[in-house]
C-alpha cells in the first residue's frame, strides 16, 4: 500500500561566517540552518508544522553544531583581540602617570609591537590617548576572554612593566592595574600577587 501522507524535516540557511570547528579543530566556513517538520503529500512538504531549532553546520566536514559553537572565538578573532588588548592596557598604563614620559612610552611600543600589532608609534600612541576610557576597558576585557589563566598573568606583568619604565608604581597606577587584572577576570588578590612579584623582578 503506498503512503502518501508523511513528515518530513525540512532546513534552510539563515546566516553564513566563519567559526571555529570544534570538529576540524580550526577556523572554517559554516552556515547556520533552521530546520522544520512539515507535513507533507505525496512526498511534497505542504503544510509547516513545528520547530526543529537551529544548529551550525561546518561546510568542511559537514557536522552539526548547537549555535553556541559560534561563540568560540575564531583564530583570526584572537589574533586582532590580543594586540588591541593590549595597546589599550598600554594606553590605560600611560594615562594613570605621565604620558609624555618617553621611557615609559618606549617601553609601551615595545610590548604592543610583541603582541602582535604590525606598525604602532607615536602618532598611534597618540591617537589612542585620546580615546575614551569605556572603549579601552572594552577592549581590555575582549582580550581576556580569549586568555588562559596563565596568559592574563603575563598579560598584566606586561602591563606592569610599562609602568615601572620611569620609575615605582604611584598610586594612580596601582589603581589603573587592578582595574585590568578585574577586566581581565583575575581576583584582586591574584593581580596584587602578579603586580609585587613584578616589581620585585624590575629591582
Amino acid at each position: 500500500m503506498l503512503l502518501v501522507f508523511g513528515l518530513t524535516a525540512v532546513f534552510r540557511t539563515v546566516s553564513e561566517g566563519t567559526f571555529h570547528c570544534p570538529h576540524c579543530g580550526g577556523d572554517r566556513a559554516y552556515r547556520r540552518r533552521a530546520g522544520r517538520r512539515w507535513f507533507t503529500f505525496f512526498f511534497v512538504p505542504l503544510v509547516p508544522l513545528w520547530r526543529l531549532g537551529q544548529a551550525a553546520e561546518c561546510r568542511t566536514c559537514r557536522r552539526r553544531f548547537p549555535v553556541s559553537a559560534l561563540r568560540t572565538p575564531t583564530a583570526q578573532q584572537m589574533a586582532a583581540a590580543l594586540p588591541a588588548g593590549m595597546r589599550a592596557a598600554a594606553t590605560l598604563v600611560l594615562r594613570a602617570d605621565d604620558p609624555s614620559d618617553g621611557t615609559a612610552r618606549a617601553r609601551a611600543v615595545e610590548t604592543v609591537l610583541g603582541y602582535g600589532e604590525p606598525v604602532y608609534g607615536d602618532a598611534d600612541m597618540e591617537a589612542d590617548l585620546g580615546l575614551r576610557p569605556e572603549f579601552l576597558e572594552r577592549e581590555v576585557a575582549q582580550a581576556g576572554s580569549h586568555l588562559a589563566v596563565e596568559a592574563k598573568e603575563w598579560f598584566l606583568a606586561q602591563a606592569v612593566r610599562i609602568g615601572l619604565a620611569d620609575g615605582p608604581l604611584g598610586d594612580r597606577e596601582r589603581r589603573i592595574l587592578h582595574r585590568i587584572a578585574e577586566l581581565l577576570g583575575m581576583s584582586r588578590a591574584y593581580a596584587l600577587g602578579v603586580i609585587v612579584t613584578t616589581e620585585g623582578a624590575a629591582r
